[in-house]
């Protein structure tokens, strides 16, 4: 598969660990320990919202796009073997997760990869994040009540406490001395803090002493917390992610929500988990999956993809955060070189390069309109997610697609300035 080139034609359509360098062990430039993410998996065809759908969001068909945080890389061959030793089996019929291969898969990756216990009675279903999150928002909060996110968001999150009738109330990620959070928590009618750890789309990593001091304020100030930890595979060394288990208090008002469809890039086939930890929420949130809404069985592959990924999918997962941090050291050096100005940094986790293009003074949307009608590119406008000045770029994709990307970005620019 070929990308644009310097004049942005149309794209021709062919074909802590992992701290070691960008290309290590393997059969081809781009091998790290074995796994080769340079090999482009052509998704035209297959229904991918990314690839396929692009039109929705830009208008345009046929973009090269850099958009959703999905990755264009098959997920780990361990994870692979799994769904086709299960799908051999030939019987789909309805199945369950609570049992000891699904929840001990979660609590030794929890004990081995962040040194955390998890009880596992507290661990629970969901098919996705959002649906736990919308859960637990009706079970925490009334309408009318505050939502205290950081901002920029992530856009579901302000759909999702709009349709419940809720008042979103934003505090700026950059927060040095958390005033600006503790005067949200401390607000009569606030009743939740649902929290991005790390944080999307910025791919900041919230420190010890942070969750530390926002755990005391929460608990001050009879504030829930709801951690969206999805991206906590994905956390780059030297930075360390820290579960939110190990600061909410025994039994208290917080949940942990997360999947490993993000990490191990399985989201197709639905399904997430959470750590609730007090007893009458857990068993609320329960009733409500199989009662009310008909979804206590679970998608058996999800199951199955939850527990091969955890159990065997560590090499694959480290390697491929070794070649995303190539990917994100090669958008640093290229942007920073054309604009030295910009004095870009690779974010703290993820494979989403946030990029804080207001040193540049350019106008959102004339730059969108040089990026897809002049390069034939879609990459996702800051103001998606609530913040004027940025774009941000998915590098969750082989490196000559990361290259195109970031190349196109600097001919537009260059172009407007």
């Amino acid at each position: 598969m070929a990308y644009g080139g310097e004049d942005g034609e149309d794209h021709e359509d062919s074909e802590d660990h992992g701290e070691g360098e960008d290309h290590g062990e393997g059969h081809g430039p781009g091998a790290v320990e074995g796994y080769d993410f340079d090999r482009v998996v052509d998704r035209h065809g297959t229904w991918c919202t990314q690839w396929d759908y692009v039109e929705d969001r830009f208008g345009v068909p046929g973009l090269l796009p850099f958009t959703i945080s999905d990755m264009d890389f098959e997920t780990a061959p361990e994870v692979l073997a799994a769904l086709r030793t299960r799908l051999a089996h030939g019987v789909l019929g309805y199945s369950r997760w609570r049992h000891a291969d699904f929840l001990s898969a979660v609590t030794d990756w929890y004990a081995a990869r962040y040194d955390t216990p998890v009880d596992p009675g507290s661990v629970v279903y969901g098919p996705s994040v959002i649906y736990q999150i919308s859960q637990l928002l009706r079970l925490w909060s009334q309408p009318g009540d505050g939502i205290v996110v950081h901002t920029p968001t992530y856009d579901a999150f302000p759909k999702t406490i709009a349709a419940h009738g809720r008042e979103l109330r934003g505090c700026p990620v950059e927060d040095p001395d958390g005033r600006e959070l503790e005067r949200l928590l401390a607000l009569p009618d606030t009743a939740v803090l649902l929290l991005c750890s790390p944080h999307n789309p910025t791919g900041r990593v919230w420190t010890r002493d942070e969750l530390a001091r926002t755990a005391e304020l929460c608990a001050r100030h009879g504030v829930a917390v709801i951690s969206d930890e999805i991206h906590s595979d994905l956390v780059h060394p030297p930075h360390t992610h820290r579960p939110w288990a190990l600061h909410g208090a025994p039994g208290g008002r917080w949940a942990v929500v997360t999947s490993a469809s993000k990490s191990f890039n399985i989201p197709a086939l639905t399904g997430s988990y959470g750590i609730i930890a007090d007893p009458a929420t857990r068993d609320a949130y329960l009733r409500a999956l199989k009662e009310a809404d008909g979804l206590s069985s679970p998608a058996v592959l999800s199951v199955v993809g939850h527990i091969a990924a955890y159990r065997q999918g560590a090499p694959w997962l480290d390697a491929l955060r070794t070649y995303v941090r190539g990917n994100l050291a090669m958008v640093a050096e290229r942007l920073n070189t054309a604009f030295p100005a910009l004095d870009w940094a690779p974010p703290e986790a993820g494979y989403l390069a946030w990029i804080d293009l207001r040193p540049l003074a350019v106008d959102d949307a004339v730059l969108q309109r040089e990026l897809i009608e002049g390069e034939k590119v879609a990459i996702m406008p800051g103001t998606a997610y609530g913040r004027a000045g940025f774009v941000r770029l998915n590098v969750g994709c082989p490196r000559t697609k990361a290259e195109a990307g970031v190349d196109a970005l600097v001919r537009a620019l260059r172009r407007l300035r």
